[in-house]
């Protein structure tokens, strides 16, 4: 990857964003269209297209993140409910052997 496609990484793993940067949406990467190089070539003009695939790689980058986020506090709230479901029943067996 050429040092023109990478972005400088925060701590948490996220990117670094302008305040001003909005997400690319589905619509907006499914009408994307290319304006064709100059006569005499054939194909796309390469520097939008890399600018472009920057960007899709940068919103991937924050839904993956997000997710793993997502993962980590479903994880917590399990393991939360498990603790609770454990001391409940515990309580209940409890009750039910001092009778």
């Amino acid at each position: 990857m050429s040092a023109r496609n990478q972005r400088p990484a925060r701590e948490d793993g996220g990117t670094i964003r302008s305040s001003t940067y909005t997400s690319l949406l589905p619509w907006q990467v499914r009408e994307r269209r290319f304006a064709p190089v100059g006569f005499g070539r054939r194909g796309l003009n390469p520097d939008d297209v890399y600018a472009f695939l920057d960007r899709v790689a940068v919103d991937m980058a924050a839904v993956y993140a997000a997710l793993a986020e997502s993962r980590r506090e479903t994880a917590q709230i399990k393991a939360g409910l498990r603790r609770w479901q454990t001391g409940q029943a515990r309580a209940r067996n409890e009750r039910g052997q001092a009778r």
